[in-house]
């Protein structure tokens, strides 16, 4: 009979003369908790929660909407942006008391991190899913020019999902349609304007987004239509901001984990997305002090 190799470990021995924590105990967090979020310092971003556990205590509001513990944006909400990642973006290139915008809102997520951190949010959507999500469309915003310190936008990658009825949301078009994709580009072009127009010179914008691939129906393994949706808004960003840098953030969607899904790649050739594009630019105009 021979031994077993032992099963490699990816993390260091446990000391045994350092007692375990005991459960509840300061040094052992809860399950509900996250890891403390810190000012992440290189240009590859990984966190392993969508959301982080916020310190601000509870609104009366939110105590009567039956919240526990505070909640940023809507787990549930297809699409729903990372909050760690705007947390990131207002803890580098924005103070206290200033105004951050976010043009295709969503369930708010950018609302409550800017809450959280004592910033003034101003919210819409073409489908407002709560009371502080004002109903706009992003080309066309009721907003001062030169009024705003930071925007933030998570637009849609194409078609793939069914924000809203409305048929001016630019989530219905396609950007590998047809026209080569020239509708879509020509509605964010102009969301993108708006938000040059309203941002304070020396303004930052976050840009959150996903490069897109579908198969050719009734075509062979690898056959398919690549839309390099990043490269492209980075072009149009490019006419009017400055660039600052670009990220990679790893993306943990829970079909990244469905070997079926892995299985259907390797075998039809193509690739999985596990990473978003963070773009991130400044308009031209005197710098500001960041933090």
């Amino acid at each position: 009979m021979t031994d077993r190799p032992k099963k490699k470990s990816y993390f260091a021995p446990r000391d045994p003369k350092v007692p375990r924590p005991k459960p509840g105990s300061a040094k052992a967090p809860r399950p509900s908790e996250r890891p403390k979020l810190g000012i992440f310092t290189t240009t590859l971003w990984e966190y392993p929660s969508q959301h982080y556990t916020s310190e601000r205590p509870l609104t009366p509001e939110e105590v009567a909407e039956g919240r526990t513990r505070f909640m940023q944006g809507d787990k549930n909400y297809t699409g729903a942006t990372p909050s760690w990642v705007i947390w990131q973006l207002l803890k580098r290139y924005t103070k206290e008391g200033d105004v951050v915008i976010d043009p295709m809102c969503g369930s708010g997520t950018t609302l409550d991190v800017a809450r959280d951190l004592h910033r003034k949010g101003l919210g819409f959507d073409l489908a407002p899913s709560r009371p502080d999500i004002r109903q706009a469309d992003a080309r066309s915003l009721p907003v001062p020019s030169a009024s705003v310190d930071f925007a933030f936008i998570d637009p849609p990658y194409s078609t793939h999902v069914d924000y809203s009825d409305d048929p001016r949301c630019i989530g219905r078009l396609d950007a590998g349609g047809d026209d080569g994709g020239e509708a879509y580009y020509d509605a964010m072009t102009r969301v993108l304007h708006e938000l040059h127009r309203v941002l304070k010179p020396g303004g930052y914008l976050g840009l959150y987004v996903s490069d897109s691939w579908r198969k050719r129906r009734g075509g062979a393994a690898g056959e398919g239509t690549f839309m390099a949706i990043g490269f492209e808004l980075f072009a149009i960003l490019r006419r009017g901001f400055v660039p600052v840098d670009i990220i990679a953030v790893v993306r943990h969607n829970q079909k990244l984990g469905y070997g079926n899904w892995h299985k259907a790649a390797e075998e039809n050739n193509f690739f999985l997305r596990g990473f978003n594009y963070l773009i991130i630019v400044r308009k031209p105009g005197e710098k500001r002090n960041e933090r």
